[in-house]
């Protein structure tokens, strides 16, 4: 069912028939997502969908749902790049010139910060309405810091950029509570868009892409998600908040009570997870793509986080760009990350492997192995004592100083793996994560204690299910 409000100052908003998405009342640590549990795995182009005028973001979503990837990662337009920002080539985040849209209306050259752009939100809509046709969470990031110069003097809140003579501060002040106009303008726009979405149901928002950097306060945070809560308390619906924890794994000391995804970025090995997992919220990884250009390395990094117990995993893919939102661009051998059509297959491999384990059911546990493992082999296990296992084995890891500093280990392996395994008769499964095939299959009797499982073989990584009969 669909229906229809007008708020306060004629907003029209569309209200969906289903909530939106939620963490899972039965295991907060996953989702609930139109009355199923979920997951969210992508491998998505760099977060410029809406901003840039020249991004086809039909298509792009056509081949999101085609890969069978359920989740994107946008930026509202507050933060744009340049040409050449970060090496990265056909960037989605820098616009061609005149092509760049933002909330506010254009005054000539400049921006008008009291005055919203229309055809802004109708394409910001558009797009959540078009991920929405293809079964696409969006998260919205509402802010970024501004990491050189050449990214402030690009934003709308900077003076030079509007007509308001507002942002007149260094870009280290610009996300913090020191200037209240600017403040003002920034808790204008968070209402705005959050009363314009709130009848979305594949919709989160992110407070901001990694705070940790460009003076970014946590009092600024809280106050940007308490806005966000305090603006859907008068409307229909209520969207989860996640806020960008760290770079790598840290563990978070005091949670915000209004936040309930934790996003970290490049969490490799995924020790996030377990250092966390005792806030029962959802974990994620919502930014990975400067570690090479490898298939390996992102379908490595993707499976070992959901193997153990993430929620959440997105990997910037350099193949979409504007032009090739089909996700073929041949990007340059300078570029600082990867993607490719034969990715978005390994990664829709682990969304069919989450879906053949009742995950929302299951832990991680790593305790289950019974026997040491080969020099950098390394171990995930998400486990329902008893009933079912599910275990991924990679040989990639982070090399210091090594170019690219993530490496995988392409020989090929054999595996006598030794799991602790209550008595019982289980079917057994590996997998390929890389192809989906069944490399092995069989029927484990087992008295109970350590059990021995002789795997196939097999290069980079494997996977196993095992189910009790």
């Amino acid at each position: 069912m669909t229906r229809r409000l007008w708020l306060t100052g004629m907003v029209s908003l569309t209200v969906l028939g289903t909530e939106p998405l939620r963490l899972h009342p039965e295991n907060p640590h996953y989702f609930l997502f139109r009355g199923k549990p979920a997951v969210l795995i992508t491998s998505g182009e760099h977060y410029g969908a809406v901003l840039n005028l020249d991004f086809n973001y039909t298509r792009y979503l056509e081949t999101l749902n085609r890969d069978r990837l359920n989740l994107t990662r946008t930026f509202t337009g507050v933060y744009s790049e340049v040409p050449g920002s970060f090496q990265i080539a056909s960037n989605t985040l820098a616009p061609k010139p005149g092509r760049f849209i933002a909330p506010w209306q254009r005054a000539g050259d400049k921006f008008d910060l009291t005055k919203w752009d229309q055809a802004y939100f109708a394409r910001l809509k558009d797009f959540l309405r078009k991920a929405n046709d293809h079964d696409v969470v969006v998260e919205l990031v509402l802010f970024c810091p501004y990491y050189k110069d050449e990214m402030w003097e690009a934003s709308p809140l900077n003076a030079r950029n509007n007509v308001n003579n507002l942002g007149n501060v260094e870009r280290q002040e610009v996300l913090t509570l020191r200037h209240p106009e600017l403040v003002k303008v920034q808790v204008a726009m968070v209402k705005k868009i959050v009363t314009e979405l709130n009848g979305f149901d594949n919709l989160y928002y992110e407070i901001c892409n990694e705070p940790y950097f460009g003076g970014v306060t946590l009092e600024w945070q809280a106050h940007i998600a308490g806005v966000i809560a305090e603006t859907e308390k008068t409307l229909p619906k209520r969207h989860l908040i996640a806020q960008n924890i760290a770079n790598g794994s840290s563990k978070i000391e005091n949670p915000n009570p209004l936040v309930s995804i934790f996003n970290f970025h490049y969490s490799r090995p995924p020790e996030s997870v377990a250092m966390n997992y005792g806030l029962n919220k959802a974990i994620g990884n919502n930014e990975t793509g400067f570690d090479g250009m490898e298939d390996a390395t992102y379908r490595i990094q993707g499976w070992e986080f959901l193997l153990a117990g993430g929620a959440l995993y997105n990997n910037l893919d350099y193949s979409f760009v504007a032009g090739s939102e089909g996700g073929t661009f041949q990007y340059p051998p300078a570029q600082p990350g990867g993607g490719s059509t034969r990715l978005r297959q390994h990664l829709r491999n682990l969304h069919d492997f989450m879906d053949r384990i009742s995950f929302i059911h299951m832990k991680p546990d790593r305790s289950i192995l019974a026997g040491g493992l080969p020099e950098n082999d390394s171990f995930q296990a998400l486990v329902e004592p008893g009933k079912s296992y599910a275990v991924y084995i990679h040989h990639g890891r982070v090399v210091k100083d090594a170019r690219p500093r993530y490496q995988v280990d392409a020989t090929p392996h054999h595996l006598a793996l030794e799991l602790q395994l209550p008595a019982g008769t289980y079917h057994m499964m590996w997998v390929n994560p890389k192809s989906a095939n069944v490399e092995k299959s069989g029927t484990l009797r087992h008295p109970g204690g350590k059990a021995t499982l002789d795997s196939p073989e097999y290069t980079e990584d494997i996977a196993l299910r095992l189910t009790a009969n």
